[in-house]
């Protein structure tokens, strides 16, 4: 039995992808990553392709499509989901 391509969390982590607050996120840890200041690297710097590519890299994937069959990434991006999420908290988003 094959998983139809975009279900489950691949689906989840394309919509992050365009989310304007996830770019944000972005560019806050990689400001918070390399030291750099806001002037350098202002918010709504990064973006859709950009915020694939972190998630690619992070979860050591090719594809968004291998996190509905490789645990291991879909835990990675589980973790990248829930530091996003306590990023909004701590801004009240």
């Amino acid at each position: 039995m094959t998983a139809e391509k975009g279900a489950g969390i691949a689906r989840q982590a394309a919509m992050l992808c365009q989310d304007a607050q996830f770019h944000r996120y972005l560019d806050a840890r990689l400001r918070w990553e390399t030291g750099m200041d806001p002037q350098a690297l202002p918010d709504g710097t990064a973006t859709n392709l950009d915020a694939v590519e972190f998630i690619r890299s992070r979860c050591g994937i090719s594809s968004r499509a291998q996190l509905d069959h490789d645990q291991e990434a879909a835990r990675m991006f589980g973790r990248i989901f829930a530091d996003f999420n306590r990023w909004k908290q701590r801004r009240g988003i």
